[in-house]
Parts: C-alpha cells; structure tokens; sequence
C-alpha cells in the first residue's frame, strides 16, 4: 500500500500443540507499516474444538498447578536430550502460551521467533486464586539463528486472559523493555521481588 507499507493476507489452520489436532482455522490480515511503528491485525478464528471442552482442559491445567504442595520450580525444559518432565508440562504448556505473547510483539516482516526453551521457572504463591510464574525463556530468531533471553512474569486464572510482562536482551538488540498487561503483585516474600521485576 503506497505510503502505508505491506499488507497481507493470510489464511491458516490452529493445532493442539499437545496433541497436534486441529483446532481451527483462521483468516487475518496484517499491516506492517513503513514507519517504526507496530503492525496491525486482524483475525477471526473458528474453533473446531468445542469451547467447553476447551474450558475443561484450561481448568485441568489449572487445578494440576494448584494442587501442588510446594512451589513448582525448574531449569532446561525440555532438557538437551528434548525431554519433558511430565510433572513440568504444565508449565511448559504455560511458557508456550505466554512466550506466544512476546513473539507476536516482537516479530517484524522480515524477523520471526519460536520457542527453544525454558532455561527456569519459578512460581509465586499468590493469596488469590491466580497462579504466577517467573520464567527465563530462550527465543530463536529466524533468519538470524540468534538466541534471545528473555525474563517473563506471568499470570493466569481460567476464564481470563493471559497476563505476561517481559523484558529481551541480546548482544546485538540490547536490552529491550516488554509490554503486556500489569501482573498483580505476589503475595508474601515474593511481593518485594515481585516489585522489582
């Protein structure tokens, strides 16, 4: 589009990333404008999974975390040998969703991402019913093949959206603050750290 920039078209389907079913399809268009400011879309998805089977799964998921007598923390995952903990896929399946988030900030026409690994997560006790994570996440940068770290706090109960607030370093971009909704504080010791994030 003269003066504007690009515009594309896309049309796509969605899998489970678990199970690798399909999820939906998607139409979207994206603006990427000439000027340094961030693209714009727009996207309509119909799901072929039912919606309450889709709440299921999220409360599943939710519950797993919630029921765990200590705080759930963990380093490498998946480990060099591409292996999850089983005990860890709730978290995994967390950092997925969230790093998504970052990604879709940060990938430009001509720069894309995907996750590599979680190098650790630590989670907060909330007082709430909220769960909270810190994680460190490596990004790879397509076509670049550089290795991204970025901090990610994030937060989640079912039935709202996905809060993540993050911040990038690399050697070449230095460091690069994130954007996202406000987190919430943790409850506890936690509150103080949770405040210098």
């Amino acid at each position: 589009i003269p003066e504007s920039g690009h515009k594309y078209y896309l049309q796509f389907s969605t899998d489970d990333y678990r199970t690798g079913e399909n999820a939906g399809n998607c139409l979207a268009t994206v603006l990427y404008p000439k000027k340094k400011s961030p693209s714009v879309v727009s996207i309509k998805c119909s799901h072929t999974k039912d919606q309450k089977e889709m709440q299921e799964e999220d409360n599943r998921l939710y519950q797993r975390i919630r029921h765990q007598t200590k705080p759930i923390t963990g380093n490498n995952i998946p480990d060099s040998y591409g292996n999850i903990d089983p005990a860890l896929e709730p978290v995994w399946a967390l950092a997925v969703a969230g790093s998504s988030s970052i990604m879709w900030e940060k990938s430009t026409e001509t720069l894309g991402y995907s996750l590599a690994q979680v190098k650790s997560v630590k989670q907060w006790i909330r007082k709430d019913d909220f769960i909270e994570f810190d994680y460190t996440v490596l990004l790879h940068e397509i076509p670049t093949q550089e290795i991204i770290s970025c901090h990610m706090r994030l937060t989640w109960l079912p039935g709202h959206p996905l809060k993540v607030k993050h911040f990038c370093a690399s050697e070449n971009h230095g460091m690069e603050d994130g954007s996202g909704a406000e987190s919430g504080s943790a409850a506890g010791a936690s509150a103080e750290k949770g405040a210098n994030f």
